[in-house]
């Protein structure tokens, strides 16, 4: 993991109880005599989430609907920091810090959670999209019931499914970084296939009857979209071409690394200037950022100069 990253670490379960007292009773020993939980168990990870999200990051009032998303922490902050890095390059070595740094969250989901981790890391401020009326409603309830993101976190509601970056953002408005973790499957079956996977890998059946019941939950369009994560991605190097200066860079994750010869086809037919991929790794898992921007040099001066003239 990035060594920014304050998750390297096993979960200390004495502090995340401590701060959040409800997660105590998912907590047990293990066989290896450890404190840890049933990971599926989503009641559990829900538990796990508030805790962490309110320890490390200083959001207390944290919740989701029945079903939606409860993304693993560590591998979303690993996105973060190395969104950070990316900026970093661009701006002489140095992080850029604060509330003028500007980032559009590409599904920011009903959980909010990256929002939530670049404010708490970096103070960054942001702009949530999504096509779900239920998880904007979710992502905002969060923003206004946290004093730490109401005012820095807006959530815009994307109207067309075709879209990503247009329809959100105004004509001549501008943002440093684009996040995005996309639908990774190209069908329910793909995702419901993907779900088994994890349940074996947790050593479960899974619920009798509910092959597609999900330990981290997960909604229709947080997990399958047409064309998998390569057609998602697709769209959004096609979007990012007609609007080249909205962001200085446009990243998303991509999980698989057969999806990665297609995407750079993609990038290089939409002309991208330059481009990134950034391996991540978390365990036995692996994945990457894919990163791409569309300014020439005078562009990127004049964006260190704004950058340096904030600090």
């Amino acid at each position: 993991m990035h060594p920014r990253n304050p998750h390297r670490q096993r979960y200390d379960f004495v502090f995340l109880t401590a701060a959040s007292p409800g997660l105590g009773r998912f907590v047990s020993r293990n066989r290896y005599g450890d404190d840890s939980i049933d990971f599926a168990d989503a009641r559990a990870v829900k538990a796990l989430n508030q805790a962490i999200l309110k320890h490390v990051y200083g959001v207390s009032r944290w919740d989701i609907p029945d079903g939606y998303l409860c993304p693993p922490i560590p591998g979303r902050a690993d996105y973060i920091h190395h969104v950070a890095d990316l900026l970093a390059g661009s701006n002489g070595g140095t992080v850029p810090r604060g509330a003028d740094v500007r980032v559009l969250d590409i599904g920011v989901g009903a959980n909010c959670v990256y929002p939530i981790i670049g404010r708490g890391a970096y103070g960054w401020s942001f702009i949530g999209s999504d096509i779900d009326p239920v998880a904007i409603a979710s992502a905002q309830r969060i923003v206004r019931a946290n004093a730490v993101l109401t005012g820095h976190v807006e959530i815009r509601r994307q109207a067309s499914a075709l879209r990503i970056v247009a329809g959100v953002l105004a004509a001549g408005e501008t943002c440093d970084v684009a996040i995005c973790n996309p639908p990774f499957h190209a069908s329910q079956r793909e995702a419901q296939e993907g779900t088994r996977r994890k349940w074996r890998n947790l050593g479960k059946a899974g619920p009798t009857g509910a092959a597609d019941a999900r330990n981290f939950g997960g909604q229709g369009a947080e997990l399958w979209c047409a064309g998998g994560e390569v057609g998602f991605v697709q769209r959004m190097i096609a979007d990012s071409a007609r609007l080249p200066t909205a962001c200085r860079w446009y990243t998303t994750l991509l999980s698989k690394a057969s999806s990665l010869a297609a995407v750079e086809r993609a990038l290089t037919g939409a002309g991208a200037v330059e481009r990134r991929v950034i391996a991540l790794e978390q365990g036995q898992k692996k994945s990457r950022i894919v990163a791409w921007s569309f300014f020439g040099r005078t562009q990127r001066d004049e964006w260190r100069v704004r950058l340096t003239s904030h600090r």
